[in-house]
């Protein structure tokens, strides 16, 4: 069973790593860039490794015993 603290990181990761790809994908349909004064596939493809890395963390912090 997992620890308060465990949960609640998994949590804020989790939450952040959805919000943060939701950005991206209505952006990229709007054609909007992700991040001002940057090439937008630079900018789209690092914050979606940004996401996925914090999707990740939230996995494992939900996995520790």
């Amino acid at each position: 069973m997992e620890s308060g603290p465990a949960i609640f990181a998994g949590v804020v990761f989790a939450l952040f790593g959805g919000g943060l790809l939701a950005w991206i994908v209505t952006s990229a349909r709007h054609r909007r860039p992700v991040a001002q004064g940057v090439n937008p596939v630079a900018s789209a493809t690092l914050a979606s490794i940004a996401a996925l890395a914090a999707l990740v963390l939230g996995a494992w912090c939900f996995t520790r015993p």
